[in-house]
Formats: C-alpha cells, structure tokens, sequence
C-alpha cells in the first residue's frame, strides 16, 4: 500500500512538472509569435471637472481578443514626442454661411505649437486640393483658409476625398490626423430610387406611384475608416451644414452624421455636432479638440499577427478613476 501511495505520488508530480513545462513552453512560443505595433491613443476623463490620472505601462491594458498583449512602453506625446501634423479639410459643399465659424479655426490655427504642422486642404468631386501644405508657420496656414464654395454636384464624396488624401499621405514616426468640416452628405453614392418603388400602402402590383426609396449611410465610410486606421490616421469632425436643398434634408443630414460619427469612433477621434444644425461657434468644440490633443499617448505593444499583414482587432482599456482611453478599433500589424 506503501509503495502504491508513493507511485500514485510520484506520478502526480511528474505530471504537474509536464504541464508546467508545456504551460511555458506555449508561452515562450506565443512570445516569439508576437511583432511590436504601436498607435496614438487619447487619454480623457469621464469627467472634464476632475483631474485625467497619467497612463503608464502599468495602468493599461491591451487585449487581442481573449489574449492580454504585452504592453512595452506608454510615452507621452509631449515635448520631444509632441510631433504632430493636423489637415483641415473642409467641405466645398458646406453653406458659404459657415464664414463667421472660419474665424475660430484661424484663432485655433494660431494658437497651435511649432510642433504642430498645420495642412489646408478642400474636398470636392471625390478628391482633394491641397490650398496649404503642412507647415509650422501657422501664419501661412491661416491664409489659405477661405470660405466653401457652397455648390454641389454629383460626383462628391467626403468618404473618397478622404480615403484619396490618407493614401496621398506620406508616413512618419508621428501623429497624423484629420479634422473634418462636413455635413458627411454622399450624392456620389446615394441609393437611386429604383423604379418599381411605391408609395406606402399601395401593393406591389399596382401601377408605381411617387418613388419613396430612401437613400442609406455611405457605403464609402466603411472603406474610409479602414483606411484611416490601416495608416494610423485619426479623424475628428466638426458638423457643417450642407449648401442647398439637400443640406435641409434632415434624413439625408442625418445619415451623412452616421457616417462621419463610424469614422471618428473606429479611429479614435472625437465628433462635434449641434443636431443638424450649424454652431453658432466653433471655439467650444476647438477648445475641446485641443484638450485631447494635449492627452494623447504614443501606445508600444506586442500583438499577434494573422496569416498574412492586416488590421487586427484590439481593446485598450485601464482601470484607473476618471480615466476614459480613445483609440482606433484595429492596429495593422505585419508578419515578422
């Protein structure tokens, strides 16, 4: 019985000793099967009355999937790393009327750092025009600021405009984002009403009457934001009304704000809006912008790659009070 009890033993702490050894080397593996990804993250409060605590290593974690990822490094994005370059791409199909808010963004420009280089550019017919390239002489940039044309055709589209400006972009070890003047309004893409539509309550069969086919978010804002964050770009938008019959469309206005509002939340951004309606000022939502501007982190951590390069899904998350992380859906993360 003795000698049963000891073998029983013995074999109990050799196979504790095998999944130890199995645990880690599964481990180790997995450690050699991670690549170093980095993203600028935001660091803002619940509450703009309390102070935002300091993100280190530490206090954050990153999650791909179920596996918690490595955290290297949380640097602050300040002093040598402040490194930031800012468009402003402004809708040409807004409402001339916007000009009084023109006058806040020049102030902002103005009140940005050298570390900040400042771009000017416009959209319309689907692309771009660059009216400033990025500079730090914030005088320069304030001058090419000038009022939307206010006309539409039916080739604009603020998605592909900015999908045409992140692929023109060219990367660097520093923070590039975007912010938006638009109403998100795609007459580009807009459902055609088709044909055979009918007015409620006729049935199918009956002779068509008024098409009331209504038109759906922009298939184009889901490419956008898989671009944006592809090339670790981070959109913020500020709602603009849209020149015409269409800017009063409150339907169309709305869906044009869905489709902005699923780029500015998979990027991390931040979007500022008075209902469909225009602000009476910008300074409220500038001021805010420059507050999250001032609390962004350079993010360092181990991730998991695919079977080929591609955006991976991660969750940055931290327990710290009054601590609220902004950040991109996905990180694109190569293979070694």
């Amino acid at each position: 019985m003795k000698t049963y009890k000891v073998s029983l033993g013995l074999f109990a702490t050799i196979c504790a000793l095998a999944m130890t050894t199995s645990l880690a080397h599964s481990q180790q593996k997995a450690a050699l099967n991670t690549v170093q990804v980095h993203m600028v993250i935001t660091d803002q409060g619940f509450s703009d009355n309390g102070d935002v605590p300091v993100l280190g290593p530490q206090n954050v974690t990153v999650k791909q999937g179920k596996m918690t990822l490595k955290v290297n490094q949380v640097i602050p994005a300040q002093g040598d790393n402040a490194g930031l370059q800012l468009i402003i791409l402004i809708d040409d199909t807004v409402d001339s009327n916007i000009g009084s808010n023109l006058n806040d963004i020049r102030d902002f420009i103005n009140a940005q750092p050298k570390s900040t280089a400042i771009g000017i550019a416009y959209m319309s017919n689907a692309t771009f025009r660059i009216t400033q390239n990025f500079t730090d002489d914030h005088a320069l940039a304030v001058k090419a600021v000038r009022l939307p044309l206010g006309r539409l055709s039916t080739m604009d589209s603020p998605y592909l405009s900015l999908i045409s400006l992140v692929k023109s972009w060219p990367q660097q070890k520093l923070r590039r984002e975007v912010l938006m003047i638009s109403d998100g309004m795609d007459p580009l893409r807009s459902r055609t009403p088709s044909s055979r539509s009918t007015t409620p309550g006729r049935s199918a069969g009956a002779a068509p009457s008024r098409n009331t086919t209504m038109p759906t978010i922009s298939p184009d804002a889901s490419s956008a934001s898989t671009i944006c964050q592809r090339y670790g770009v981070i959109v913020h938008s500020i709602y603009a009304t849209g020149a015409g019959r269409r800017g009063r469309n409150a339907w169309e206005a709305q869906l044009g704000q869905s489709g902005i509002a699923k780029i500015i939340d998979e990027t991390g951004g931040e979007y500022y809006s008075l209902g469909t309606s225009n602000a009476i000022s910008f300074k409220p939502y500038l001021d805010r912008l420059q507050k999250v501007l001032g609390s962004q982190y350079y993010l360092e951590f181990q991730a998991t790659p695919g079977k080929k390069d591609g955006l991976q899904r991660v969750d940055i998350l931290t327990d710290l009070a009054n601590a609220d992380i902004a950040a991109a859906d996905n990180v694109w993360v190569s293979m070694k």
